[in-house]
């Protein structure tokens, strides 16, 4: 029997070609993919929330984290508070979450690409249509779905308040 910590690692993909060999397997027994990404920097209520959202929109969901390199770039050198290792093993601890794995261009399209979702996910602070992967999703007929974020959490807003302390 596996240990709850083999159970969390077991989620953490550090190689693309496997992370799609085993989305093959779930699609080739009728499961359905989702996908989202993000920084998950401190881990919060509007975090699990989202992600318990996102993946009741299918059978599997797959997250994509930005590498420590990519946050700092998109939130500036004070960013990520938490390492990409912590992001990552925090995440793969959520039951709703069945796969994490990080990716370090400016976008996760090449990982949309590979991964093939049938539902693709981000905030609903951007229009489906603009988010990137919508063209790879919906050509093999799946859906692009923004879910609203639960006012008054986020990590911008956490840190901001321990800053202030």
């Amino acid at each position: 029997m596996k240990s709850q910590i083999e159970t969390i690692v077991a989620k953490i993909f550090g190689d693309t070609s496997l992370l799609v060999n085993t989305c093959k397997s779930w699609n080739a027994s009728g499961k359905k993919i989702v996908f989202t990404n993000g920084v998950f920097d401190l881990l919060h209520k509007g975090h699990a929330d989202y992600l318990a959202r996102a993946r009741d929109l299918g059978d599997v969901l797959v997250v994509g984290v930005n590498t420590d390199a990519s946050v700092s770039k998109l939130k500036g050198p004070h960013r990520p508070i938490q390492d990409e290792q912590a992001r990552m093993f925090l995440l793969a601890s959520l039951a709703c979450v069945d796969a994490v794995i990080l990716f370090g261009e400016q976008t996760p399209y090449n990982l949309i690409a590979a991964v093939q979702p049938d539902v693709l996910v981000k905030g609903s602070d951007y229009k489906a249509e603009a988010i990137v992967g919508y063209d790879i999703v919906t050509a093999k007929g799946g859906k692009v779905q923004t879910i609203d974020f639960i006012t008054g959490y986020s990590t911008t807003a956490i840190e901001k308040r321990i800053k202030e302390q």
